[in-house]
């Protein structure tokens, strides 16, 4: 089901790059006839392969036309694209002439990205429709540094400029490259500034140096090695570091080939498609697929699940005495093993290609249930842990040593400690130059001893690091009880019917929770209490209340007393980019759920609610 034969470690390390264009040209000089990229073409239907030879030529042609635009070494060009050949060639062509790249979600509001332009005072802007500009020229004003607007698809139509040059990049590129070259670039100078999420507040303009990057990809290799053979399947956003360091320039220093996803919609069939070798993603999109197993799952009804049940629980033991933690399931026990792996673990595995030999999580915490399911049903899932301040990776499970619990083990080269309130610090090559324009945070977030304070809580159990909270996300109730209420969140949104949850209780008697339904879950559970799922009414009707109610306390049965939640508030609007209540990269937004919510909160404290 794996990759078979020959695996080849081509390695192109830190020192000899020295910068991401020096990165980029190693492997175009190194295995230039290789497959670099796939990328798929609407208007033929097909995957398109591009090869490093080809790339180098292509990138040329950037550089020689942004090089034409008379930019400044140190000055900023925003990417507004998603994953794309196209992003690569400006990216590579923007640092090779010494310019910072500041990267864009292309699912983020207009009023979040003039404020990003205008912050990091863009120069140029690439992005591919003109949609995408119309949306943004009405904000014009607020980002006048902004002088080139690049659009890659071509209109028929006009296109309101806002007083800025307007290029289509197939009539801006260059005819003739221009040689590619990573120049006098200093290693430790400015590469990218990305921007974080901005749960609280607006986002900060993190600076990392091309050192800080290609060390931390370095140091990943150290503890999971790629091969030249190995097929990634990009659909995270490169403006995510996660994405943008261990799917893109992580590749580029192992030779082995990227496929750019076509869209979120389009996933499962381009797992199908594609069959990659190696993921990586948040839990998110682990917990959306999961969702779905056990939605099938429960329509193909008890001895369906029973089955899943049964592999689940025999992989993971086999798993746990694989990594020495335990005893192999007897004889008699182990007996079905493979009907089992034929008839449920091969049909998930099948799902995501067939071809699967690591899936990494990274970006936020990974459910334990979920993480037990995957690897049980013969998933080579690894949970790692960093931050964008820290290139982003700090930590990851090996495949050898993989706690699931945990985020594994620190990466070469990085020092970890705790501080007060069990604070994780962390210090090493890959931690950032500071905060854009922001010298005061930049102080308060790296101490003089170039300690960065991550804000996470952690503990240490053997060698294996464990993240316990976040030291700003802690709810305190009116009995002093202090909850990580990301833990419950997590455990909540385990189970199909609960696509988001965001649990609240500050400075009150007990937890409460404010939950968005699975649209497709609902339907089915509806039914079940003979409830009309279209019917806004349903949602709260008695049984429906009781019935969550009873799933939650399932749910949350290992968790204290004081950490368990009371009532509950549904609803099927769910929390998007769009409305303003999740991050680009889906964490949820506490503050701007708290206040659009905020009648209902109240509700659910109201004198005549009687917990359950």
């Amino acid at each position: 089901m794996q990759l078979s034969g020959k695996l080849t470690l081509d390695l192109i390390s830190s020192a000899e790059a020295l910068t991401l264009p020096g990165l980029f040209l190693r492997r175009c000089e190194r295995t230039p006839e290789a497959e670099a990229y796939r990328q798929y073409d609407p208007a033929a239907g097909t995957w398109q392969s591009y090869r490093w030879r080809e790339m180098k030529a292509l990138a040329g042609r950037w550089r020689a036309a942004l090089a034409r635009e008379n930019l400044v070494p140190g000055e900023r060009v925003a990417i507004l694209l998603r994953n794309s050949v196209e992003w690569v060639c400006c990216d590579q062509a923007a640092q090779s002439l010494g310019l910072a790249v500041v990267p864009l979600y292309v699912t983020d509001n207009p009023e979040n990205i003039a404020y990003i332009l205008r912050d990091c005072d863009a120069r140029a802007l690439l992005l591919r429709t003109a949609d995408q500009w119309q949306a943004l020229a009405p904000l014009r004003a607020r980002f006048p540094g902004l002088a080139r607007v690049l659009c890659i698809e071509r209109t028929a139509t006009a296109v309101a400029g806002a007083g800025i040059e307007l290029s289509f990049v197939p009539d801006w590129l260059a005819v003739e490259a221009e040689a590619m070259s990573a120049g006098e670039i200093d290693a430790h100078s400015l590469a990218t500034i990305v921007y974080t999420s901005g749960t609280m507040g607006r986002p900060k303009g993190v600076m990392l140096s091309h050192h800080n990057i290609l060390s931390n990809a370095e140091a990943v290799l150290k503890l999971v090695p790629a091969y030249r053979e190995d097929l990634f399947l990009s659909f995270l956003p490169l403006s995510h570091s996660f994405e943008r360091t261990v799917g893109y320039y992580l590749p580029i220093m192992t030779g082995s080939t990227v496929a750019f996803a076509r869209s979120a919609q389009d996933l499962a069939q381009d797992l199908l498609d594609i069959r990659p070798t190696l993921l990586v993603s948040v839990p998110r999109i682990y917990e959306r697929f999961y969702a779905r197993l056990q939605q099938g799952l429960e329509k193909k009804g008890l001895a369906a699940r029973a089955l899943f049940a049964w592999a689940e629980r025999i992989g993971w033991r086999r798993f746990e005495a694989a990594q020495g933690r335990g005893a192999a399931p007897g004889a008699l026990a182990n007996l079905p093993w493979p009907l089992l792996r034929r008839l449920a673990a091969e049909q998930v595995l099948a799902r995501l290609g067939g071809r699967l030999r690591l899936a990494i999580s990274g970006g936020a915490p990974l459910s334990p249930k979920l993480a037990r399911c995957f690897i049980g049903l013969g998933v080579p899932l690894l949970q790692g842990y960093g931050l964008t301040e820290a290139a982003p990776i700090v930590s990851g499970n090996l495949i050898e040593d993989n706690v699931p619990d945990s985020v594994g083990v620190p990466l070469p080269g990085i020092e970890l400690k705790l501080a007060g309130q069990n604070e994780l610090l962390v210090r090493g090559p890959n931690v950032m130059l500071g905060y854009w324009n922001r010298p005061q945070d930049t102080r308060e977030a790296i101490d003089a001893d170039g300690w960065l304070h991550t804000g996470d809580q952690a503990r240490v159990m053997g060698h294996h690091l464990y993240i316990i909270g976040r030291l700003k996300e802690i709810l305190v109730t009116s009995t002093g009880e202090k909850i990580a209420p990301a833990d419950v969140e997590m455990a909540i949104t385990s189970d199909p019917l609960f696509a988001q949850a965001m649990v609240v209780g500050e400075g009150m008697p007990h937890l409460a929770a404010l939950i968005v339904l699975d649209p497709e879950a609902w339907a089915e559970a509806a039914k079940m209490l003979r409830l009309d799922a279209h019917d806004p009414a349903s949602l709260k009707a008695a049984a429906l209340l009781q019935a969550v109610r009873d799933r939650i306390r399932g749910l949350l049965r290992s968790f204290p007393s004081h950490a368990r939640v009371r009532e509950t508030w549904l609803t099927l609007e769910p929390w998007t980019i769009e409305n303003g209540l999740i991050t680009p990269t889906l964490k949820i937004k506490r503050a701007e759920i708290g206040a659009r919510y905020a009648h209902e909160i109240r509700e659910l404290y109201a004198e005549h609610r009687v917990p359950a």
